[in-house]
């Protein structure tokens, strides 16, 4: 049999037991070793996601590694016993966007795997073997879980460019601004400043990397310091602050989820400096490959983010942490 978390409408969920799914033609069933939650999972429970992004009943789970346990016809049984990850936007391969390399901007209609499709908080999951990324014989699965946030910093990475020697900021240190601090690092930036209101964050991003950490209140000297701003935290007044950090002609990459009625970016300091702006939802299937290879060879370490490991019949208990305030819950992983 096969356990499944499945949550009906918001507010409310069970878990369920059924076969063990079979694979379709080009399809792979994966074992699931270790799955994050998120705060777009906590949106999904909550009912707070907008109803174009979700189809209920569904099961969630879209950070997620395991194991290939059967694959279907015409995929390579090699795949086999492969420890892996995979990617969650259901591209379709050929519409001009994806025809382009932008998977994560699909122009047949949005499909992603925990939201529109059944998700990986779940003892399996089927996927088209297309989406795969296999890791390195001895990946450590529960770390690798969180690939798919490392994904989209490495696309936030890659539109921004960065370059050995330049000032670079990371705007917010929860699992996004930690990962970018690791990726950036890798660049060998001058200065890698972490900008976040918890002193402990900011003492992890020197862990990771950081040459400097600062709080919110502290951003006003550091105004148009920057050659390469990152924004990872979605809070209401962050996409503006970003664009103030940045030095004239400098380079700002939004990644956070912004909801409404956050603070617009002036478009008179905008025009004046000349910034580069560009935002980053998901990620396209070249920046997962980032991900996998900076995981692969130790430039991307995403195990001591991990803070509570928890069953599937304790999901109630695991996502309660997620989005409630204590400063010492980092990712929140569901082990099937």
């Amino acid at each position: 049999m096969s356990r499944a978390l499945v949550v009906d409408r918001p507010g409310a969920h069970r878990l369920v037991e059924r076969a063990v799914p079979e694979p379709g033609p080009g399809e792979v069933v994966v074992r699931v070793a270790a799955a994050g939650i998120c705060m777009s999972d906590r949106e999904v429970y909550d009912g707070h996601r907008d109803a174009a992004y979700v189809r209920y009943p569904v099961t969630p789970g879209h950070e997620w590694s395991g194991t290939v346990e059967a694959v279907g016809e015409g995929v390579d049984p090699a795949l086999t016993g492969r420890k892996t990850v995979a990617e969650g936007f259901r591209a379709c391969g050929a519409c001009e966007r994806c025809r382009c390399g932008e998977t994560s901007l699909c122009s047949s209609g949005y499909a992603e795997t925990g939201f529109t499709e059944p998700g990986a908080f779940a003892d399996h999951v089927t996927l088209p073997a297309r989406l795969l990324h296999p890791l390195n014989d001895d990946a450590d699965l529960p770390a690798a879980a969180l690939l798919e946030p490392a994904a989209v910093i490495a696309a936030a990475v890659r539109a921004g460019r960065p370059r050995p020697g330049e000032r670079v900021a990371v705007v917010g240190a929860g699992t996004l601004g930690l990962l970018a601090v690791q990726l950036l690092a890798a660049s060998s930036p001058a200065e890698l400043t972490v900008i976040d209101p918890r002193a402990a964050r900011g003492e992890q991003a020197l862990r990771f990397g950081a040459s400097q950490a600062a709080a919110p209140a502290e951003a006003d000297a550091l105004s148009g310091r920057f050659d390469l701003v990152v924004e990872t935290a979605g809070a209401a007044t962050t996409a503006a602050s970003s664009c103030l950090l940045a030095r004239r002609g400098g380079r700002v990459v939004l990644t956070g989820m912004f909801t409404p009625g956050a603070i617009g970016i002036d478009p008179v300091h905008l025009s004046l400096s000349q910034l580069e702006v560009r935002s980053v939802f998901g990620a396209p299937s070249s920046a997962w490959s980032d991900a996998v290879r900076a995981f692969g060879l130790g430039l991307l370490d995403p195990a001591p983010l991990i803070t509570h490991e928890f069953p599937l019949e304790r999901f109630a208990d695991a996502i309660a942490l997620v989005g409630g305030g204590d400063p010492k819950t980092g990712k929140v992983l569901l082990r099937p």
